[in-house]
């Protein structure tokens, strides 16, 4: 069995995905901006990642922008039948690389085509809503229009499936008013846990959670811990921090990225690290220690 079938998997949608996936941000150049600094690598890195089972790519025309799409559907066009890719919309990228919300029919319209135009599809199978009440985290505020017009572009066909990025428990309970909502994706770490709650809740209803920035928020005092586990457990600090994720909960899909091959090989085999009861403890307690 392969290490990313190890990892098994959970719904997304109406299709079943290895919960090891790739996320492509990585992909573009510095700041998530501009052309890679090796295209040739980054195809390869995407290919190799679809060979060893992954069937889950988180991507965004804001990615670049334009840079990531154009670089999956080089690697990977025509799509494996087994293959779910997943975007963002609810973001532009500025001339100085800034992130600016773009909520507007006219924008988010304009971003479902852009998308479908540069991965190669006629439909998107999931949309992710990126909340931008503050780039920083999720916020409240109102989704209600927003979401209306992906809801509206998902009754003609364009979008199979809508979730919510960067977004509050309420805005997700909102949004569930309008449309169906199936996965979350927001930064959760061992050492940002705000969305313990929202995690048990939606794992309870079937609904997917994606975190992003698996290793975000530490410093080195913080850090210390992670580290000693990791040379213990013969892995990488990040490693063990995907692992944890892994045994966090079942409706969690990893989405770590990468633009080389190496390291992609190293996050796909975090499936087969096994943590003990005493190692979860440890790990459960940086959360505990960091709010110290």
């Amino acid at each position: 069995m392969s290490t990313v079938e190890n990892s098994g998997s959970f719904k997304l949608g109406d299709r079943m995905v290895k919960r090891l996936g790739y996320g492509a941000m990585q992909l573009a150049g510095k700041g998530v901006f501009g052309p890679p600094r090796d295209r040739d690598e980054a195809i390869a890195v995407l290919r190799e990642a679809v060979e060893s089972g992954v069937n889950h790519i988180d991507t965004s025309d804001f990615y670049g922008p334009y840079v990531t799409n154009e670089i999956i559907r080089e690697a990977l066009h025509p799509y494996g039948d087994d293959l779910v890719i997943v975007t963002k919309v609810g973001a532009l990228r500025g001339s100085d690389a800034s992130w600016n919300p773009a909520f507007s029919k006219e924008e988010l319209t304009a971003a479902i085509h852009s998308n479908l135009k540069n991965l190669g599809l006629d439909v998107i199978e999931v949309v992710n809503l990126r909340a931008m009440f503050d780039v920083h985290g999720p916020a409240e505020g109102s989704l209600e229009e927003p979401l209306t017009v992906l809801a509206e572009l998902q009754q003609q066909g364009l979008i199979k499936h809508i979730g919510l990025s960067n977004a509050t428990a309420k805005q997700v309970d909102d949004g569930r008013r309008i449309t169906e909502i199936v996965c979350v994706q927001n930064q959760y770490n061992l050492a940002n846990r705000d969305d313990d709650a929202l995690i048990d809740k939606l794992v309870s209803e079937g609904t997917a959670y994606v975190p992003f920035f698996p290793l975000g928020g530490f410093s080195p005092l913080q850090s210390s811990t992670l580290s000693a586990l990791a040379t213990r457990l013969n892995a990488t600090p990040l490693q063990v921090a995907l692992a944890w994720l892994l045994k966090r909960a079942p409706n969690i899909l990893l989405i770590p990225g990468t633009s080389s091959r190496g390291h992609l090989r190293e996050n796909l085999a975090v499936a087969d690290i096994e943590l003990s009861p005493d190692v979860m403890a440890q790990l459960d307690g940086i959360a505990a220690a960091k709010g110290a």
